[in-house]
C-alpha cells in the first residue's frame, strides 16, 4: 500500500492523498450501518485524474470504492482499501436550454442543483428527502427516485447523457454522436460483449417478462438490466448501465439531465383512514384524481407524530388505533388551475372512506406544518432510540393493489421479532414504503435477531412479486439476495455485465452483488456510547453542506464519528489509535470547529456538534485558561479600546504587525496567537461615542422605543473607511442611531454599556465562569434599560443579537425580548425611510446567526428598499469568522468563503453588504470587496 499511496501522491499532488487515522476513520462512516476503515483516502480533482487512480490501483491489484455525499444506507459508500472522495472537488452545475436540461458534476448537491434551475421554474426528476446533502454522483450511482418522481421522473428516465471513466481509464461521452464508434475503437471486447448479452436477455421471453415486471415498479435491485431492453447501441446500454451500479462498474464524471417544472400553485390535505388496508386501497383513485403525492403514515408513526405538541390537530385529535393516513397534495401552474384541480378531486374523492373530515389547503404555514410530520418521523424515532443503538431505514417496493397486505405483515414481522418501536411510512402512490427499527449490533442475540428478521422480510416481499430495493440501492444489504429476486438467468447475465466492464473486480467490491449469503452481516456497524452531546446522531451526512470546514479538515458527522472511534479504539485496547486520532482531534475537529450551528438547523436529531467543541475547549485549556478569560470579563471595556487601539497601530505598520504575529506564531500555539492581516480594518469608536447616541430621550421629547446595545465588536473592528456621504464608512452602531433618528424613533444605551458583552468570546470557547461573570453585568443592566422587558433589545451585529437571546434564556426570570437591528429596522422603520439615492447592484451575504434569529429575509428585505437589483450567492454559507477564528486560523475562512466568493467574482456590485462585522471583514478578504453592513448602505440611500 505505501508504493501506491507514493505513485498516487506523485499524480494527484500534496494534500490530496491521505493515510492519516482521522481522515481514514471519519471517512469510513456512511450513513448505512456498515462500517470499512480504508487504507488510502484520495481526492482527485478532474477526471483524468481519477483515471490516473484507476490505472494505478489496476497496476497494485487494489481495489477502490468512490465516495460523495456519504448518504447512501445501503454500505454502498464504504472500503477497507482505497476510498476516492469526489465530493470535494467535482462541483459544477450548467444550465442548459433555458433550464430544461442541465449538466451536472458528481460532488454537486441536488439542493444546489435545484437552486441553479429555480429562476427558470425547473428542477431535477429525483426529489430524494436527502436532497439538500446527497449529491449527483450518489443519485446517478443509486438511480435515486424520491416522493413524487416515480419511475416517470427518476434518474433512469430523466438523465441524457453521461462521461463516464471505465476501470481500464478510457472515458466515454455518451452524448456525443460518435460515442458508440468510439466505444468501438477504445474497448472492442466491451462493446461486443455488450452486444451479446443485449441478444442474450431479449431472446429470453422468460428474462424479458421478469424485467418488464419488476422495472415496472421502483426498483433498484441488483444492476439495470433493463437497459439491454430499452437501447440498441452498446454505447448507450452503457450509460444505463452506470445508472444504479453504485461505482462498481465506472466513475461518472458529469450527467446530464432532463428537468422537470417546478409547479407554484400547491394545496396539501392529509387523509385519515380506519387502517392502512383502507387507505392504500385509495390510492388509484387518489392518482386518477391527480394527487402528486400519496405518503403513509401507518399507526405507529401516528402515535410518534401526535407526541410533538406543534402536530396537526388532525392528528392531535386521533386516538389512534390501526388508523394510518395519506398526506395528498395537488400542484398547478396557477391559481385558477389549481382551483380547478381541487374541485375535480373534490366530486371524484367525494365517498372516500376517510375516519374524519378533511381539508385541502393552500396556506404555507399549514401545508409546512403538514410535511413536517411526515419529514419529521425519522428523526422522531431515530433521535429517541436508545444509546448505543443503530438506527436503520429500509425500503421495499410492491404493487399498490398488495401494499395494504404487505404493510400489515410486515407489521406483524415486527411484532414476532421484537422490533416494537418500528414504524412505517413511504410513497403509497408507487407501493414503496420505508421502515425504521433500531438494533445493537455488538448483541449475538440481537445479530441473530436481525438475521432472522431480514430472511422473514425478504420471503414476504418476493412473494408479493416485489423488489427489495427501491430507492437506496442494493449495496452491501442485499447483494446477497439478488439472485433470489430475479433467478439464475438474470443473474448471471449481472456477474457477465460486472466482469465484462471491470474484469479484475476492483470497482467496490461487495455492493450490488455477492455470492456470499451472510455477506450482509459482515462490518456491522457499532455506536458506543460516547458523550451526551453526539450519541443521538445517525450519521446520515445532512450536516455537512452547510459545515463551513467541510473542505478544510471535518465535518460536523466526521467530528462524531472521529469521538466513537476514539472510545472504540479504547474500548478493545487499542491505545496508539486513540491516542493518535486524538491528537490529530485537536486540530480538525476542535480548532477548526467554527460553532456557528448550522448543522443543527439541518440535524434531523437536532444535535448541535459545537456544544461538544466548547466543552473540549474548555477542556483542553484548563484552569489557567479559564482563570485569564474570568478576569478579562471584569475589564472588559479597557479591553476592547485597547484592542482598537492597536488594531490602529497594526493598520499604520502592517508590515511590522504581519511579520511580529508570524514570528509569534512559529514558536506559540495559533490557538493563542492570531494571525494579523494588512487587510484588517483600523479599530473603531468607542460604543455611544457617536453624535447621534443618547441616553434615552431626544431633544424633541421622544421616549425610547428600543434599548441600542452596540456591539463590542464595533470597537475592536472599524469600517473600511468613509463614504463621501460620511455615512458609508461610519459603522453599523452610527448608521442605525441616523436612521432612528430620521424614523423619529429615540434608542436608550443600556447602563455600563462600554463594558458589557453578549457573551458570545467566552461561550464559544467553553468560559463557563467568565460567562456567568459577564452574565451578571449584562442582565441586570438591560433589565433596567427595557423596562423591566418593555422596551425591545436591538443589537445591529447579527451574531451578537444571537449571543444576547441565548444569554437571556438562561435568567426565566427576566424575559426580555432581543431583535437583530436589520429585522427591527425592516419591521418597524423602513416605511419611513424614502429611498432618495438608490443603489445600484446589491450582493447580500447572509450569516448563520441571522439563520438562527430568523432575521434572514429582513437582510434581504433592507438591501431591496435601496436596490431593485439584489442577488443572494447560492454558495453562500457561514464564512467561518466566528469571532476570532479568522484570525487563529484564516485557512478557516479562506475555504468556508472559497465558493462564496468564487460566484460573487462573476459579476461587479455597487454595495457589499451583510449584518455583521466579522463576517463583513471574512468576505472582504475572500473577495477583495468592501462589505460593509446593509444599515450603513440604508442610511447613506436615505439621507
Amino acid at each position: 500500500m505505501e508504493s501506491l499511496r507514493n505513485e498516487l501522491s506523485r499524480v494527484l499532488g500534496p494534500g490530496q492523498v491521505s493515510d492519516r487515522a482521522i481522515d481514514r476513520h471519519a471517512l469510513a462512516h456512511d450513513a448505512s450501518h456498515y462500517l470499512l476503515v480504508p487504507d488510502l483516502v484520495v481526492r482527485p480533482r478532474d477526471q483524468a485524474q481519477v483515471a490516473a487512480v484507476l490505472a494505478a490501483c489496476d497496476r497494485a491489484g487494489t481495489p477502490l470504492t468512490f465516495r460523495a455525499a456519504g448518504t447512501s444506507l445501503s454500505g454502498q459508500a464504504v472500503t477497507d482499501t482505497v476510498l476516492v472522495d469526489v465530493r470535494r472537488h467535482f462541483r459544477g452545475v450548467e444550465v442548459l436550454d433555458d433550464g430544461m436540461r442541465v449538466r451536472v458534476q458528481p460532488g454537486t448537491t441536488v439542493g444546489m442543483v435545484n437552486a441553479h434551475l429555480a429562476r427558470h421554474r425547473r428542477r431535477l426528476g429525483p426529489d430524494p428527502a436527502s436532497e439538500a446533502a446527497c449529491t449527483v454522483g450518489g443519485v446517478v450511482a443509486n438511480n435515486s427516485s424520491g416522493m413524487q418522481c416515480g419511475t416517470e421522473a427518476n434518474t433512469y428516465a430523466t438523465l441524457e447523457s453521461m462521461v463516464l471513466v471505465l476501470p481500464s481509464g478510457t472515458v466515454v461521452d455518451t452524448g456525443a454522436p460518435d460515442a458508440d464508434a468510439h466505444l468501438r475503437a477504445a474497448e472492442p471486447e466491451l462493446h461486443t460483449g455488450l452486444l451479446s448479452l443485449r441478444d442474450r436477455v431479449r431472446g429470453d421471453a422468460e428474462s424479458v417478462a421478469t424485467i418488464r415486471r419488476l422495472f415496472a415498479m421502483k426498483n433498484t435491485m441488483g444492476y439495470g438490466v433493463n437497459a439491454y431492453l430499452d437501447a440498441d447501441e452498446p454505447a448507450q446500454i452503457l450509460a444505463r448501465l452506470m445508472i444504479g451500479s453504485e461505482g462498481t462498474l465506472g466513475f461518472v464524471a458529469s450527467a446530464t439531465f432532463r428537468t422537470v417544472p417546478v409547479r407554484s400553485q400547491v394545496a396539501t390535505g392529509l387523509l385519515v383512514f380506519d387502517d392502512v388496508v383502507t387507505a392504500t386501497g385509495t390510492v388509484p383513485r387518489l392518482v386518477e384524481a391527480g394527487t402528486a403525492t400519496a405518503e403513509l403514515l401507518d399507526a405507529a408513526s401516528l402515535r410518534v407524530s401526535a407526541q410533538d405538541p406543534a402536530c396537526p390537530q388532525v392528528i392531535r385529535d386521533l386516538h389512534v388505533v390501526d388508523h394510518a393516513a395519506l398526506l395528498v397534495e395537488w400542484q398547478a401552474d396557477d391559481a385558477e388551475e389549481l382551483a380547478d384541480a381541487v374541485e375535480r378531486a373534490g366530486r371524484l374523492l367525494a365517498d372516500l372512506p376517510v375516519s374524519s373530515p378533511y381539508r385541502l389547503t393552500r396556506e404555507a404555514d399549514e401545508r409546512a406544518g403538514l410535511w413536517r410530520v411526515r419529514k419529521g418521523l425519522y428523526s422522531a424515532v431515530a433521535g429517541a432510540r436508545p444509546s448505543g443503538t443503530n438506527a436503520l431505514l429500509e425500503d421495499v417496493v410492491v404493487t399498490v393493489d398488495r401494499l395494504g397486505g404487505t404493510i400489515m405483515a410486515l407489521t406483524e414481522l415486527f411484532e414476532r421479532h421484537d422490533y416494537p418501536e418500528s414504524v412505517i411510512f413511504g410513497h403509497a402512490r408507487d407501493g414503496n414504503v420505508h421502515f425504521l427499527l433500531n438494533e445493537r449490533f455488538e448483541d449475538p442475540v440481537a445479530l441473530e435477531r436481525y438475521e432472522a428478521f431480514t430472511e422473514d422480510m425478504v420471503d414476504l416481499v418476493l412473494s408479493e412479486g416485489g423488489s427489495l430495493k427501491a430507492e437506496h440501492g442494493t449495496g452491501r444489504i442485499m447483494a446477497p439476495f439478488v439472485r433470489r429476486q430475479y433467478g439464475d438467468e438474470l443473474y448471471a447475465v449481472m456477474w457477465e455485465t460486472k466482469r465484462l466492464i471491470d474484469p479484475r473486480g476492483l470497482l467496490n467490491p461487495g455492493s450490488v452483488l455477492s455470492d456470499d449469503p451472510t455477506s450482509y452481516l459482515l462490518h456491522l456497524k457499532t455506536a458506543p456510547e460516547v458523550e451526551v452531546e453526539v450519541d443521538r446522531c445517525v450519521e446520515c451526512g445532512f450536516c455537512e453542506p452547510v459545515c463551513p470546514s467541510r473542505d478544510l479538515t471535518t465535518t460536523p458527522r466526521q467530528r462524531i464519528v472521529a469521538r466513537r472511534e476514539m472510545r472504540a479504539a479504547e474500548l478493545r485496547g487499542d491505545t496508539g489509535l486513540a491516542a493518535e486520532l486524538a491528537e490529530q482531534y485537536e486540530y480538525d475537529g476542535t480548532q477548526t470547529c467554527a460553532v456557528d450551528g448550522m448543522c443543527l438547523t439541518v440535524c434531523p436529531v437536532q444535535i448541535n456538534t459545537g456544544d461538544l467543541t466548547r466543552r473540549l475547549r474548555a477542556e483542553s485549556s484548563g484552569p489557567v485558561g479559564e482563570v485569564a478569560w474570568r478576569g478579562a470579563a471584569q475589564v472588559w471595556g479597557a479591553g476592547t479600546v485597547a484592542a482598537s487601539a492597536a488594531m490602529s497601530v497594526a493598520g499604520r505598520v502592517p508590515r511590522l504587525a504581519e511579520m511580529t504575529t508570524g514570528v509569534a506564531r512559529r514558536v506559540l500555539p495559533h490557538e493563542l496567537v492570531p494571525r494579523y492581516d494588512g487587510r484588517l480594518p483600523g479599530g473603531g469608536p468607542r460604543r455611544g461615542s457617536g453624535p447621534e447616541a443618547g441616553a434615552g430621550v431626544r431633544q424633541d421629547g421622544a421616549v425610547p422605543t428600543a434599548v441600542h446595545f452596540a456591539p463590542c465588536v464595533g470597537t475592536m473592528f472599524g469600517s473600511d473607511g468613509a463614504g463621501e456621504d460620511g455615512l458609508r464608512g461610519a459603522g453599523a452602531e452610527r448608521a442605525l442611531r441616523v436612521l432612528a433618528d430620521r424614523a423619529g424613533v429615540a434608542l436608550v444605551d443600556p447602563p455600563g454599556l462600554g463594558g458589557l458583552c453578549c457573551g458570545t468570546p467566552w461561550k464559544s470557547k467553553g468560559r463557563t465562569s467568565g460567562y456567568a461573570a459577564m452574565m451578571r453585568r449584562v442582565l441586570p443592566s438591560l433589565w433596567e434599560a427595557s423596562d423591566h422587558g418593555r422596551l425591545p433589545v436591538v443589537c445591529e451585529a447579527s451574531s451578537c443579537a444571537e449571543g444576547l437571546v441565548q444569554m437571556i434564556a438562561k435568567d426565566p426570570d427576566r424575559p426580555m425580548q432581543v431583535v437583530d437591528a436589520t429585522r427591527w429596522v425592516a419591521e418597524h422603520l423602513l416605511d419611513r425611510l424614502p429611498v432618495t439615492s438608490p443603489v445600484g447592484p446589491v450582493v447580500v451575504h447572509p450569516t448563520c446567526s441571522g439563520v438562527h434569529l430568523g432575521s434572514t429575509e429582513a437582510l434581504v428585505a433592507v438591501a431591496r428598499h435601496v436596490s431593485d437589483d439584489v442577488t443572494v450567492p447560492l454558495a453562500w454559507g457561514c464564512c467561518g469568522f466566528a469571532g476570532d477564528r479568522g484570525m487563529l486560523h484564516p485557512e478557516l475562512t479562506a475555504s468556508a468563503t472559497a465558493p462564496e466568493a468564487a460566484e460573487v467574482a462573476g459579476r461587479s456590485y455597487a454595495a457589499y453588504v451583510s449584518d455583521n462585522r466579522t463576517c463583513e471583514i471574512g468576505m472582504s478578504r475572500a473577495t477583495g470587496r468592501a462589505y460593509e453592513h446593509v444599515l450603513e448602505v440604508l442610511a447613506a440611500a436615505t439621507r
